[in-house]
């Protein structure tokens, strides 16, 4: 699937691609970030002193509103990020598989190729080295460059646009939740929302979670196939 709202430049004049980790580089069916949501839900229920199911709740209720469940965990209860991206992120990395097509179609691309993710960079390396995709991109810029402010907050991105001198009219983004799209839109950026197949079910993701639904003006493209939509270009 590749849907394109036909008002949108053409990809011919990106120079700088900038692309989310969990979701977008590897597909969702591996369920990778499950092993990350669950330990996400542990550890609020620790902190909290709360049963699962209403750990569950306050760890969906931050993430909605935060952007990310640490952000609003380091609101409301002060937690030690160090403590808390070390806690979640110990997993088996071995569903990552690796992709050597679409290393080979993000290689291609002409200009720089960047990783803007809300996780840390320890988990986007032990991702990429699973991929095959080591020295593949340019720089990482994670949460601890964005000093804890997540996607979709304005400040994240305004602070990678200004600490890679990343000019939006000839940049692209690549996420897998389209609410990270709106501010790229706004700045001036072509987005790219990479979802799920359509037979995707997974009892830990909301429905929400999967980002179907209706066209938003503020997602150029979708794409189920991020290597045929890099090779179509």
């Amino acid at each position: 699937m590749n849907n394109m709202n036909p008002i949108v430049r053409h990809l011919d004049t990106v120079t700088d691609w900038v692309f989310d980790l969990d979701n977008t580089l590897y597909p969702r069916a591996c369920n990778l970030f499950a092993q990350i949501d669950i330990r996400i839900t542990h550890y609020v229920m620790e902190l909290a002193r709360l049963d699962f199911e209403a750990a569950r709740a306050l760890q969906k209720t931050y993430y909605r509103d935060h952007g990310t469940t640490l952000n609003g965990l380091m609101h409301s209860h002060a937690v030690d990020p160090d403590h808390y991206l070390n806690a979640v992120h110990a997993i088996d990395y071995s569903p990552v598989e690796p992709h050597p097509e679409l290393v080979a179609a993000i290689r291609a691309l002409p200009g720089r190729k960047f990783i803007f993710t809300n996780a840390d960079e320890g988990h986007a390396r032990a991702v990429l080295s699973r991929l095959g995709a080591d020295d593949l991109f340019e720089a990482i810029f994670d949460i601890r460059s964005a000093r804890f402010q997540p996607k979709p907050l304005r400040e994240a991105y305004e602070s990678f646009l200004a600490e890679h001198a990343v000019d939006p009219g000839s940049a692209i983004m690549f996420d897998d939740l389209e609410k990270n799209l709106v501010v790229p839109h706004e700045t001036g950026m072509i987005t790219v929302q990479v979802v799920a197949g359509e037979d995707f079910v997974h009892e830990q993701v909301d429905a929400w979670e999967l980002g179907r639904g209706d066209a938003q003006p503020h997602v150029h493209h979708v794409t189920d196939d991020l290597v045929g939509f890099l090779r179509w270009r």
